[in-house]
């Protein structure tokens, strides 16, 4: 399915796995599907949410907020790192040997894994690119696709920074339009 994003649609996604990893999260969420759309600074969907007062430091914020609130604590991928090393696996070390070998932060443990709320709205994308007649997934839609997933942090988040699903929708639908085909 990865295929068929656009270069930003890519570069958002990716992002969000950066923003999962840089907060300590051993999980990709809507949360951070989010904070990747904002960090691809020049796609539709961050020109949309910047109209709309969303902006990355405090939607970070917000996010991290949010999830302490919720019970989700920081691990940073400290039980996948545990288990390992209760076998004799020293993930340190095979980090310490990467970075000589490729270059600091070529290797990533553990990568998040995407939250089954994360999955649907990815799923989603597509029927919404479908639904304005694309065949290829950029930032836009990926939002659309949020926007229609309830059980994620990403309302939460999106509530705690008084902006409206709602008109997020209709101005991503309205960009889209001016945008054509």
């Amino acid at each position: 399915m990865f295929e068929f994003f656009t270069d930003q649609g890519k570069r958002a996604v990716v992002a969000s796995q950066d923003e999962a990893i840089t907060l300590g999260h051993d999980f990709i969420g809507t949360e951070h599907l989010l904070l990747g759309l904002l960090a691809a600074e020049d796609g539709t969907a961050a020109r949309v949410l910047r109209e709309h007062d969303v902006g990355l430091e405090r939607a970070r914020q917000e996010t991290v907020r949010v999830l302490e609130a919720s019970g989700v604590v920081a691990a940073g991928g400290q039980p996948a790192r545990d288990a390992l090393s209760s076998i004799g696996i020293d993930v340190a070390e095979i980090q310490r040997q990467a970075d000589t070998s490729f270059g600091p932060g070529a290797f990533q443990f553990p990568r998040p894994a995407y939250t089954p709320e994360a999955r649907k709205a990815l799923e989603n994308t597509l029927g919404e690119a479908q639904a304005l007649g694309r065949d290829r997934f950029g930032t836009e839609h990926i939002l659309l696709g949020l926007l229609t997933v309830p059980e994620g942090h990403v309302l939460q988040v999106l509530a705690a920074l008084q902006a409206d699903p709602t008109g997020l929708r209709e101005a991503v639908l309205a960009q889209a339009a001016q945008e054509g085909p």
